[in-house]
């Protein structure tokens, strides 16, 4: 399918999705604590379903209540001694799923296998694959890709991870080396990129009363025989969907975006330094942030903790007056698409001036693009971004599989409509 998009300023006030980074955490440290645990304010989009399902399959008992329109709280009847109900795990195009599932399946012990789909089939793995040979855990994959089986427990250690591939690696680990009996480290070979996402691990485990004591990130040191403690729990705004909304307004028109905590960790709220640094007018309240059409310049920008923030600033970037150089996000070439080609390709298409360099992009901007037909790479993310450049074309913008928001945001399309986006569907594109 494709969804064409006429060219018009956003306004309104959009009700930011919750955190789907958060979300997923704090539905595993429910379902590793003894006893019923509420994760409230959850939209059920298809990588938060994927985890819900993995946990299940491990023999975790769930209950999905409607909680305020589209979003849920989950009841979670957790348990630390998990045993596969199902020997297979699908984690559909999940990355978080994958990477943080795995240790916990290690952690129930049994014979499970993992499999994906799209991208998520070839994403990278080595990093567990060199912790299973060294512990002897038996494991075997297709050539290096997804379905992956592996049998055998986890057992505590001094964990040697790069930093620079994914950080849902540490993470993962994290989730599970508090339950195991004696003390764990993770010691960084290299450093740490995408530290927010690492604190927020922390700072959810530690809503569930286990604690990891971080060392300026060069090493985690994680004491066993810690217990996860049944809690209630309520997800925020997610800033990294947040950010399209803010942009929408820096570069249309007037957009609030409600529902966001100001003093959160996640890394991706470095978006309203970018656009202020850019010239981007923004009000900053209690809880929401309203973005007003600005006059936007060229900024030098280092990716390395923000790579989820690249799409979306390409498209301001390629609006600004001046030449923006987008750095150190090289790990983009292997999310659900190579974001980096991605987004070049199609901004090229309707005019834009962006050419690629190893680990990023450089970036010349224009007054406006042309519009025409766009495709989104079955990532989310492009999908998006693509939608947000709508507003600033001269004729209609149409973006072919603009199913793939719903990975992430299912409401999207919904959100854009709400704030005038004019929206069409159209079956082959034309």
């Amino acid at each position: 399918m494709a969804i064409e998009i006429l060219p018009k300023e956003l306004n309104g006030t959009v009700h930011i999705p919750p955190s789907k980074s958060i979300s997923h955490r704090a539905i595993i440290a429910g379902a590793l604590s003894q006893g019923r645990s509420t994760v409230g304010n959850v939209m059920l989009s298809a990588d938060i379903k994927a985890t819900c399902n993995a946990l299940i399959s491990l023999g975790i008992h769930m209950e999905i209540q409607k909680y305020e329109g589209n979003r849920y709280q989950i009841i979670i009847c957790g348990k630390e001694n998990m045993e596969p109900v199902e020997t297979t795990i699908d984690c559909i195009e999940s990355g978080s799923t994958l990477r943080f599932m795995i240790p916990i399946a290690a952690l129930a012990g049994g014979r499970v296998t993992f499999q994906g789909r799209g991208k998520l089939v070839e994403r990278p793995l080595n990093i567990y694959y060199e912790i299973f040979k060294k512990q002897g855990i038996e494991y075997r994959n297709h050539d290096g890709k997804l379905p992956l089986t592996i049998c055998g427990g986890l057992k505590p250690d001094n964990f040697y991870i790069r930093g620079d591939i994914s950080s849902q690696f540490i993470s993962g680990l994290m989730f599970v080396l508090p339950l195991l009996k004696e003390d764990s480290a993770i010691i960084m070979k290299t450093p740490l990129e995408s530290k927010g996402y690492v604190d927020l691990t922390i700072d959810v485990l530690k809503s569930f009363g286990v604690h990891v004591e971080n060392n300026n990130y060069n090493s985690f040191h994680i004491k066993g025989n810690q217990r996860y403690i049944p809690t209630t729990f309520k997800v925020e705004g997610d800033f990294s969907q947040a950010a399209f909304w803010l942009a929408a307004g820096a570069l249309s028109g007037r957009v609030a975006s409600r529902g966001l905590n100001l003093n959160s960790l996640q890394g991706d709220k470095d978006i309203l330094r970018i656009i202020q640094a850019m010239g981007g007018r923004l009000e900053i309240g209690d809880d929401t942030i309203i973005a007003h059409k600005s006059s936007l310049k060229a900024l030098d920008v280092d990716a390395s903790q923000i790579p989820d923030l690249v799409p979306i600033i390409a498209v301001m970037a390629a609006l600004s007056k001046g030449t923006t150089t987008i750095k150190n996000a090289g790990r983009l070439r292997i999310k659900e698409s190579d974001r980096l080609k991605a987004i070049a390709t199609e901004l090229n298409k309707i005019g834009g001036k962006v050419s690629e360099l190893n680990d990023g992009l450089n970036i010349e901007g224009v007054e406006n693009f042309t519009g025409g037909i766009v495709d989104c790479w079955n990532d989310h993310r492009i999908a998006m971004a693509l939608a947000i450049a709508a507003t600033r074309c001269n004729k209609p913008l149409i973006i072919m599989g603009e199913e793939a928001v719903n990975k992430s945001y299912p409401d999207f399309w919904k959100d854009y409509e709400t704030l005038g986006g004019v929206l069409g569907v159209s079956s082959d594109g034309k």
